[in-house]
């Protein structure tokens, strides 16, 4: 306090001094100042005064704390506060155990715990540390000397140990602290604000006990002061004097060196002391490890700290790495420990040897342990096959890397230092794994190594890749040693550079001669023909593609005219200007040039003894003069007839001239001398050559390969070769038919149009034409005078006979004729005949006599008026009338008929007689088999039936249409009763004749059961046979009894029983059957109980004494007296009624005496209840008392009754009894006389049902009744025929009269017929002229001229609403407006169907269209696939040289060791190069490359350069990746055209005339094909405008469909008219007769007719529709086909995005190589 304070104390009010000052500014003194009220006051000191001493807090302040610091940890039990003033409203006790850095409260104290401390529990207490708040101490009252007191152990908790961490955690503290946060106050502080109010409330506290000791954990007796802690008498301190070896303020840790065991507390006698820890005098400081502690056990845990003398571990035990323990000093020894002497490079770790002896782990102290491959006692050399000793090598040495295969002996040795291996004498490299120069295949042979061996011509060098020994081949060879061709690709001939002589420029007097190929003969020229030279003329051949720098021979072939030889011929080369010295032709002087060369008669090739230098990428001019024949003089005419047939001229590589022949090394000299061993220059001179042989092909290979630097590409023409590939000797493709040329691109001599097919023969003819030959586009023949044609091989028009032509003979009624025959072509006039000399089929008269004279045949009309029924007709002479051949299925005068079996009405337009549909099962002489104007089959044959006789009749099966219709065989027990009319007449199906079976029944003829079934003679199916599956040999039986197949051991019908005579459980035990053989029945005793079967009069279980009711000895048996059987019967009744009493006895012993009598005891109950319940009502009433009183008498009456028949029941049942004692002897008796009864009834039940199984009888009964009616059936048919008078002799005799009368008759009938036929036409012509007004009007009484809608009189049948007749009006739907209806109708269909029909027609005509132009576009396809094949091959072929050119830029980049002045010279020739832009371009930059890439090292001169060719290459790139792109599409969508095309194709077979004219469309179409060379796109529009048709198509089917519909029902509408009208005419006949009935039977007629021509469209448009869905069909196969045609074209889109990806990766390569070639620029300029 600062100041003097003033307060007032409450309990004071009423004393006259009631407030004092408080000044703590000076110490309490009890004299002389006495108002201090100092914290230090409440110092209990138990003096006089101690109530004048106090602590005050100052006024009107709640928040005030008190806090007790303590200097140590001590024992916190006890607080009690005495205040002077109110004890506080609110306060709290916190204590602390680290000094004040953290509190945990006590406990809370409250007048009111839930307002102050409202989260705060109220108690009660339940655990010690539970914080709760209580009130007791909170009071208002006392207002002086009140206490409040805290324990930390309550006592009315127990505790079961003290010294848990728990207890003791809630005892220790070292601060103390209480908390007042809230003043009592009486409420006057709240009204007046003024300080005086507050003078009034404060705390203060008399006293303070804290209650405690100090804290030592049980290892201290006293405490003494802290360091620096002034002693005060009665003080307690807080430092324990500690014992036990321990430490700290409260011995709360073990001393120094003594951490061996874990420090505890004391507890009781055990004093927990700390334990030395042992170090082996290595160490003085050690700690405590729990870890260790837990691990030995809980014996120790000190570890040793900063051990000395070269140790280490937990006891200082152990020596430090590199050092050893020395076996023969003490452990604590400080010399016990021995450094290492270890090669640290070669041992492990460093250096660490075994740091001491352990003989059972393998341990040697100061043993050194060498690395893997180091040995030596201190690890300082490599082991046998190792080198390098290292530190960092985790080893120690490397292994000798030794390839076993190429050192000496296989060893893996090297040279430890170095490690070099002993290398093979063609093996080097550090590790002897590299081949020398030119030499592969590393291996365990002698020398290692063998030898490239590449080709000298096919290899750019003999240097090979070591694994795979593949050479550097040139382009386009292959095989490891280059000795083979790309396919594709071939090595030449050495006649491959031929130039023929017709093509040369020939002098004044030389002409063409060509010579046709003859067929199976080998041509002896080449090309087309020769150069007819003569004497004195020349040839001047310009040679422009001279592939190599060297010598050639010029071989000439020629075929001599002249008997003798020419005698001079010059040779002269004509060069494009001086020879360089520095060419390689530098040498040629111009003599060499000049040759001459005579030609001998009797050779056909001549080569001058000089080569001729040409040189590569020059122009040369060859002229020959052929000046003199060598007898000129002798010749007719001087020379002037003197020629010589030139064929060509080839340059021939003369092989001395090449490297590979003269070189002068033994390789090159061996070649040269094989090479002219076996001739090779030899054979290749000859047009006609033998074959090569293998040496000679080799060598020529390597030449070929030398010359044009690789392989040359076939080339073959897409159109004239079979395929792209050629001989590989030569380049010969193989050509199409007539086509010839290395390449098969031209047509031979006599033949023409050259395309896909091959070429076409000219066929001149020999007569006609002037030469075999024809022109080569055109195939026109040269044709003489009076011939023509193409071939020259016919007559001019109007005439025939070539070659010797007339005029053709044909009366003037025709123009031209047969050229060969003279049989004149379209006669016209109706005329026919070779000489147009008779009339034509359907025309009679004379037509020699002139034009007109031939009139079509009136049958009934002409040939083209649509009703003309004959196939010809002639003029009888005599009556002049014309006579018709009527067609089949026609009769009559004029064919206007239908013959018998064909129906129709031919009298109508567009009528005509078609068969009857009866598949041949009527008499087609019988008029009324079928139905003449319907086809209705009416008299069917044959047991068939049906509208057109095509199935058999009931009863009967087979294929109607083949007469073949048999009668139903049926077996009538095991078919279904439903389908048999009797037993042998039954129901079969009409086509297999297979019969309706019963259940388990099968067979055609349902007549054997199915397998393991049985009882076919039951009639009811068969049955299952049953058999025991375990005890039976087949799951089958006897079809008739049965009887399973039992095995050994089992029987019975099903194989459950045991065998035949025995009896018992098969499954346990079977027993033999013991019966006495004199009294048995069978054999076979009952297989259950084993009782024997006996005969009559034999009983017994063995049948071995005399049954019952019979008399005497066994086996002599009698039968017993009549009397017997009565006596027998009474017995029998007897024990009947003695069974009946004793099962009603069983029953009363089982339900007592009252269970009979329960019903009536129940009765009474329920009366009982009922009166009880009266009884207990409240509200009885006398009417119920009444009642009661009635019931209780009945009751009464009923017991009474109940007790006497009990009693009387009694009595009885007391009798019964008796009696039942006396039957029961008789019961024993009977009841062994019924067992032998059931058992002979059972034997005899048994026999019975095998009767019923076998069922014999019946099937002896059926099969005697099946005997009988046969030989019935037998003897009648025997009668019939031998017998007389029979029916067979009564039938013949019947037949000879008929055929008398038939004769007799027939005359007759021919009259009556034709008088028949005569009037039938008058009345057809009177039927024309009648009316239907008429019959109106005598019906209606009103004339019918009017319309039926104006008309009063409408027609016959309306009748008015009440059902009276009426004639006509509004709405009068009588006959003949409902004939007139239906007519309009059919006419409206028959014309929707004609106009159907001709939109179909139309179809038909779109289809075959579209065939053709899909024909047409396959043509197209077909040549855009092969051009696009071809793309495709040039494009691979591009890729393949990029790929290549990659490489060896990657391979220049990588080599070293080229001088500078080849760099500038290459860095020059690459300025001066293009980069190409074509696939050939490519291919010759990349060889050019590959020559002088090789020779490249430093990139200095020319890098600057080369970086815009690799942007030129990159731009390159991306031009081949587009090319191949877009040749890959058109590749696929040509294919994807073909195939849709060829599908197309197929679907058309429906257009069959369509497509044989669109064949022949399609040949032109495809000679036109084969001069265009870029029309895919136009067959891509094409197969868009097929698909839009075929689209269209599709619509236009639907339309068809949908008007079939409106045309089925207009016909189905008008069908239901026309059988109104029938209805109604019907209905009219009854009432009308006379004229009118013969009226409508022409009505009636007429209708039919139209409902039949109704029916015909409906059946054409029928048909119709299921061709429209046929089309429909065709074309959702085509859409589905083209579908897939899409998901293919999508898998090679798919493959085509692959190889785009592939060539991505090429342009990363190049970029690669860009970057690469940047580095290098980036080394060289750095170089100096």
């Amino acid at each position: 306090m600062r100041k003097k304070e003033p307060y007032c104390i409450v309990s004071h009010l009423q004393d006259e001094k009631k407030c004092f000052d408080c000044d703590s500014r000076r110490p309490y003194d009890p004299v002389y100042n006495t108002i201090n009220h100092r914290i230090e006051n409440v110092i209990t000191t138990f003096k006089p005064h101690r109530k004048k001493s106090w602590w005050q807090s100052e006024n009107g302040k709640s928040d005030v704390f008190i806090q007790l610091d303590l200097e140590a940890e001590f024992h916190f039990t006890h607080l009690i506060m005495t205040f002077k003033t109110f004890r506080p409203a609110a306060m709290l006790i916190e204590r602390s155990a680290d000094f004040g850095r953290t509190w945990q409260i006590y406990r809370y104290f409250s007048h009111d715990c839930a307002a102050t401390f409202p989260r705060v529990s109220q108690g009660p207490l339940r655990n010690i540390n539970d914080v709760i708040c209580e009130s007791r101490y909170s009071d208002i009252e006392p207002s002086t000397e009140g206490e409040v007191i805290y324990r930390v152990l309550e006592p009315a908790i127990r505790i079961e140990d003290p010294y848990s961490p728990n207890i003791q955690s809630q005892l220790k503290i070292t601060n103390l602290r209480v908390n007042f946060t809230k003043l009592h106050t009486l409420g006057d502080n709240l009204l007046d604000p003024r300080a005086e109010i507050k003078e009034k409330y404060y705390y203060a506290i008399y006293e303070l006990v804290v209650r405690g000791n100090c804290f030592c954990y049980g290892h201290a007796s006293e405490c003494a002061p802290i360091d620096g802690i002034r002693d005060i008498e009665g003080m307690v301190h807080g430092r324990c004097v500690c014992n036990h070896n321990t430490k700290g303020l409260n011995c709360e840790q073990c001393d120094d060196f003594h951490n061996d065991m874990p420090w505890r507390p004391a507890e009781g006698r055990n004093t927990n002391a700390c334990k030395k820890c042992n170090c082996n005098s290595h160490s003085t400081l050690c700690h405590f490890d729990m870890a260790v502690y837990l691990a030995t056990g809980n014996v120790s845990g000190g570890v040793c700290d900063d051990c000395q003398h070269n140790t280490m571990g937990r006891n200082c035990e152990m020596c430090k790495p590199f050092y050893y323990k020395d076996p023969f000093k003490d452990i604590r020894d400080p010399r016990v420990c021995i450094a290492c002497d270890c090669d640290p490079d070669g041992s492990q770790n460093g250096g660490m040897c075994d740091s001491h002896t352990e003989p059972s782990l393998g341990m040697m102290g100061g043993q050194c342990r060498c690395k893997a491959n180091v040995e030596g006692p201190r690890c300082d050399k490599c082991k046998n096959g190792f080198f390098g000793l290292s530190t960092e090598n985790p080893q120690g040495c490397q292994p000798c890397r030794c390839d076993h295969r190429g050192t000496v002996s296989g060893s893996s040795q090297c040279d430890p230092v170095s490690g070099d291996c002993f290398c093979k004498r063609l093996v080097t490299g550090r590790s002897c794994d590299q081949c020398l120069p030119e030499h592969w295949a590393l291996s365990h042979d002698l020398n290692g190594c063998r030898g490239c061996e590449c080709d000298i011509g096919g290899a750019l060098d003999n240097h090979c890749i070591m694994e795979s020994g593949q050479c550097r081949c040139r382009s386009h060879m292959t095989s490891r040693q280059c000795t083979q061709v790309e396919s594709g690709y071939f090595f030449m001939a050495l006649d491959h550079f031929l130039y023929e002589a017709e093509l040369a420029k020939m002098g004044q007097g030389s002409v063409l001669e060509t010579r046709e190929h003859q067929s199976g003969r080998p041509a002896t020229w080449t090309g087309i023909g020769f150069a007819r030279v003569p004497e004195g003329g020349t040839l001047e051949f310009l040679l422009s593609n001279v592939p190599y720098s060297m010598e050639y021979d010029l071989l000439i072939r020629y075929e001599t005219q002249m008997p003798r030889d020419w005698e001079e011929v010059r040779i002269t080369v004509v060069r494009p200007g001086p020879i360089p010295t520095s060419s390689p032709c530098g040498n040629t002087i111009p003599d060499d040039d000049r040759l001459t060369v005579s030609m001998p008669a009797g050779a056909r090739f001549v080569v001058p003894p000089h080569a001729v230098c040409l040189e590569r990428g020059v122009t040369y001019t060859v002229r020959f003069e052929f000046r003199r024949y060598q007898d000129a003089n002798s010749i007719l005419n001087g020379a002037a007839n003197a020629v010589v047939l030139v064929d060509s001229i080839t340059l021939m590589p003369r092989y001395t001239s090449m490297e590979m022949f003269n070189a002068g090394d033994p390789a090159s000299n061996n070649r040269k001398q094989t090479y002219e061993r076996y001739r090779c220059h030899e054979g290749a001179k000859s047009v006609t050559r033998p074959l090569m042989s293998d040496t000679c092909a080799k060598l020529i290979t390597s030449m070929s390969a030398i010359i044009n630097d690789g392989a040359l590409p076939c080339n073959c023409d897409l159109q004239g070769s079979v395929s792209s590939m050629c001989d590989v000797r030569g380049g010969q493709c193989r050509c199409r038919p007539n086509v010839i040329g290395r390449r098969c691109d031209q047509c031979a001599p006599g033949t023409y149009g050259f395309g896909p097919s091959g070429c076409i023969a000219c066929g001149c003819s020999l007569e006609g034409a002037v030469t075999r030959l024809c022109d080569k586009f055109t195939g026109q023949c040269q044709c003489r005078p009076g011939a023509f044609g193409q071939h020259c091989d016919r007559c001019q028009a109007g005439h025939w006979g070539f070659p010797s032509c007339r005029p053709c003979q044909c009366n003037g009624h025709a123009d031209e004729c047969d050229q060969r025959t003279g049989a004149c072509i379209g006669c016209r006039d109706n005329t026919g005949g070779d000489k147009c000399d008779r009339c034509a089929n359907g025309y009679y008269g004379n037509p020699v006599l002139g034009s007109g004279q031939c009139r079509p045949c009136p049958c009934p009309d002409g040939p083209n008026s649509g009703r003309h029924f004959a196939a010809s007709c002639y003029q009888d002479n005599r009556n002049r009338q014309i006579v018709c051949n009527c067609n089949q299925g026609y009769t009559g005068a004029r064919c206007e008929e239908c013959a018998p079996g064909y129906y129709g009405n031919p009298s109508q337009p567009g009528g005509r007689c078609q068969p009857c549909q009866c598949n041949n099962n009527i008499d087609m002489s019988d008029m009324g088999a079928c139905d003449r104007q319907t086809g209705e089959c009416r008299k069917c044959l044959y047991n068939t039936e049906g509208p057109n006789c095509g199935i058999c009749k009931s009863g009967y099966f087979g294929d109607a249409s083949r007469r073949n219709c048999r009668k139903c065989i049926c077996n009538f027990l095991g078919t279904e009763r439903s389908q048999c009319m009797e037993r042998e007449d039954c129901v079969c199906q009409r086509t297999t004749g297979q019969c309706q079976c019963l259940p388990n029944v099968i067979g055609l003829t349902c007549d054997h059961c199915a397998p393991n079934h049985w009882n076919l003679a039951s009639g009811r199916g068969c049955e299952s046979c049953g058999c025991d599956p375990n005890n039976s040999v087949t799951s089958s039986c006897n079809e008739f009894t049965g009887q399973c197949q039992c095995r050994d051991g089992f029987g019975g019908k099903t194989c459950t029983d045991c065998q035949e005579n025995y009896w018992g459980d098969p499954q346990t035990q079977c027993r033999a059957c013991d019966c006495d053989w004199r009294g048995i029945e069978s054999s076979q005793c009952n297989r259950v109980t084993g009782h024997c079967v006996c005969q009559q009069g034999v009983s017994g279980v063995r049948c071995d004494q005399c049954a019952r009711g019979f008399s005497g000895q066994f086996p002599n048996c009698q039968p017993c007296h009549q009397c017997f059987g009565d006596w027998d019967r009474i017995v029998q009744d007897l024990a009947v009624r003695t069974k009946t009493l004793a099962e009603r006895a069983h029953e009363i012993q089982t339900t007592g005496l009252t269970g009979a009598y329960e019903k009536a005891f129940r009765a009474l109950e329920e009366k009982l209840a009922q009166a009880q319940g009266i009884v207990n009502a409240r509200n009885a009433t006398a009417a119920a008392v009444a009642t009661l009183m009635e019931l209780i008498e009945d009751l009464r009456a009923q017991i009474s009754e109940t007790t006497d028949t009990l009693n009387r029941l009694e009595g009885d049942l007391t009798i019964v009894q008796d009696s039942n004692s006396e039957a029961s002897k008789e019961l024993s008796a009977l009841e062994r006389e019924a067992k032998e009864l059931n058992m002979t009834s059972e034997q005899l039940h048994h026999q019975l049902d095998v009767l019923k199984n076998s069922n014999f009888l019946g099937a002896y009964d059926s099969i005697r009744s099946s005997y009988n009616k046969s030989r019935d059936a037998e003897r009648r048919a025997n009668e019939s025929t031998t017998t007389r008078p029979s029916t067979v002799s009564q039938s013949a005799d019947t037949r000879r009269r008929t055929e008398r009368l038939i004769t007799t008759k027939k005359d007759d009938f021919n009259r009556k017929n034709a008088a028949n036929k005569r009037t039938l036409g008058d009345l057809n012509v009177r039927v024309q002229g009648l009316d239907m007004k008429k019959i109106n009007e005598k019906v209606c009484g009103a004339p019918g001229d009017a319309p039926c809608g104006e008309s009063p009189c409408g027609g016959a049948g309306c009748r008015d609403d009440e059902g009276n007749r009426h004639c006509g009006g509004l709405n009068c739907n009588g006959a003949v407006a409902v004939a007139d209806n239906a007519l309009e109708r059919a006419k409206h269909a028959e014309k929707e169907l004609n106009k159907a029909m001709g939109e179909v027609e139309g179809l038909f005509t779109k289809v075959a269209e579209a065939k053709s132009k899909a024909e047409e576009a396959k043509g197209k396809a077909q040549a855009a696939l092969d051009k696009a094949t071809a793309t495709k091959n040039k494009v691979e072929r591009s890729n393949n040289d990029l790929r290549d050119l990659i490489k060896q830029i990657r391979d220049f980049l990588t080599q070293e060791g080229a001088d500078p002045d080849s760099i500038e010279a290459v860095a020059n020739r690459v300025l001066e190069l293009s980069i190409p832009a074509s696939p050939l371009q490519i291919r010759h930059l990349a060889d050019e490359i590959k020559d002088r890439v090789r020779s490249l090292s430093n990139v200095d001169a020319i890098l600057e350069q080369t970086q815009d060719d690799v942007r030129r290459a990159e731009q390159l790139l991306l031009d081949a990746k587009r090319a191949r792109h877009r040749s890959e599409g058109v590749k696929t969508t040509a294919e994807t055209v073909q195939q849709a095309l060829v599908d197309a194709k197929n679907a058309q077979t429906s257009a069959e005339k369509a497509i044989a004219k669109a064949k022949a469309d399609i040949g032109d179409t495809e000679a036109r094909l084969a001069q265009i060379e870029s029309e895919t796109s136009n067959s891509e529009k094409d197969l868009n405008d097929a698909m839009d048709r075929l689209g269209t198509l599709g619509r236009e089917i639907n339309a068809l469909k949908t008007k079939r519909a409106n045309n089925s029902m207009a016909a189905a509408r008008a069908e239901e008219t026309a059988t109104m009208a029938r209805d109604k005419a019907n209905e009219a006949k009854q009432i009308l007769d006379g004229q009118l009935t013969d009226k409508y039977h022409e009505v009636q007629q007429r209708v039919d007719t139209k409902a039949k021509a109704v029916k015909d469209a409906k059946k054409r448009a029928e048909s119709l529709r299921d061709e429209a869905k046929e089309l429909l069909r065709d074309a959702q196969n085509k859409l589905q086909r083209l579908a897939e045609l899409e998901k293919n074209y999508e898998e090679n889109q798919r493959k085509l995005e692959g190889k785009a990806r592939q060539l991505d990766g090429l342009e990363d390569k190049m970029k690669a190589i860009l970057n690469d070639i940047n580095k290098q620029i980036q080394i060289y300029n750095t170089c100096q």
